[in-house]
């Protein structure tokens, strides 16, 4: 069988697991059966892992710190084989890279595992809160937030849809477009954004509000990247909330990375604690200790070993500097690590890089 036929095999396989989420049924297989045929193609196909699979004999599939993003190319297809690229913000050095030789995978389980979230069972009136793909199209976030918009919206133009042109927030336009919304009777309404970006709206807006149809739900996502600007979870969901008229548990938040082709979400609107992210059936998060990347004890913080087998044609699993902890219904994000990356981290990575 040739790389492309079996990564094509693959994926059908990640994107079943998506289709029987989306019915209701069991998994087509077991996790850890795709997991491993999963990593025994991409230590073929990818020099960097398969060395650092011979320098960690003794794990079944060790996880790639996304540091190691930044510094090669994990990819088991040639640039020319991989079109789509995302990178990351690049705020702290060199921008990592996501190479994908197609999109359909991440879209499937994108889709799927929002529209369950933030209870889209119909398609609604979509109000983004950030830029239009063409100004970030290196932005998997933005890359997602479109397929939201094209899978779970109603038709409406660009105008009607993004109000962050050029890096600005247009308050007018969006007051515009939300009164017409109440004026046309329209109860549910996807608010989708940063939580920078809602940190800017709230300035703007001050004590002024947006009040939004009863039956909106507002995204939120991704951090405040070392701007001043910030606000603490439970603040900003407050302020977002008290902003919109909305209930707490209307504000649904997620989490991804450039380095993933799967999210996590909240589960507030299907009576989730608020700051639990939950996975879907094809993705899991292990807290693992900063020093030996081994899973740490029950309740216990560690860095997030991220597993997603949706990763086909890049990482399985990789290692990031977010730390997490287990908990009923998910795992709770407790903090980022500062400074320099956490050793174990950065021995994986130099055994990556090893010639």
């Amino acid at each position: 069988m040739s790389k492309q036929a079996e990564s094509d095999a693959l994926h059908v396989r990640g994107v079943a697991f998506v289709t029987t989420f989306e019915r209701g049924e069991a998994a087509p297989e077991p996790f850890d059966t795709l997991a491993r045929d999963l990593t025994r193609f991409q230590s073929r196909t990818i020099e960097g892992y398969a060395r650092l699979r011979a320098a960690r004999p003794h794990e079944a599939a060790p996880a790639v710190p996304t540091d190691a993003f930044r510094v090669a190319r994990v990819s088991a297809f040639e640039e020319s084989e991989t079109p789509i690229v995302f990178k990351t913000s690049g705020t702290t050095g060199s921008r990592g890279a996501h190479w994908f030789r197609t999109c359909a995978t991440y879209d499937a389980g994108a889709v799927a595992f929002a529209r369950y979230a933030l209870d889209a069972r119909e398609r609604m009136p979509v109000v983004v809160i950030g830029p239009a793909p063409a100004e970030q199209p290196d932005s998997s976030l933005v890359h997602m937030i479109a397929r939201l918009v094209s899978e779970l919206g109603t038709t409406a133009t660009h105008e009607e849809t993004y109000f962050v042109k050029d890096g600005i927030l247009d308050l007018a336009a969006l007051d515009e477009r939300v009164v017409r919304l109440l004026y046309s009777g329209t109860r549910d309404v996807l608010v989708l954004g940063t939580s920078l970006a809602y940190a800017h709206l709230l300035d703007a807006l001050g004590e002024a509000r947006f009040r939004l149809p009863e039956g909106a739900r507002v995204m939120q996502t991704g951090g405040f990247k070392g701007n001043v600007r910030e606000l603490d979870s439970d603040k900003l969901r407050k302020e977002i909330a008290r902003a919109f008229c909305i209930e707490e548990r209307a504000v649904v938040a997620e989490y991804g990375m450039t380095e993933l082709s799967s999210q996590f979400w909240e589960m507030t609107l299907r009576g989730g604690a608020a700051n639990v992210y939950a996975e879907p059936p094809w993705a899991r998060v292990i807290p693992v200790d900063p020093e030996t990347l081994a899973p740490v004890n029950d309740g216990e913080v560690g860095l997030a070993r991220i597993e997603d087998l949706l990763n086909v044609d890049s990482a399985f699993a990789i290692v990031t500097a977010d730390r997490v902890k287990r908990t009923a219904g998910g795992f709770e994000l407790v903090g980022r690590t500062l400074g320099a990356p956490p050793r174990g981290c950065s021995i994986a990575t130099e055994e990556m890089l090893r010639s």
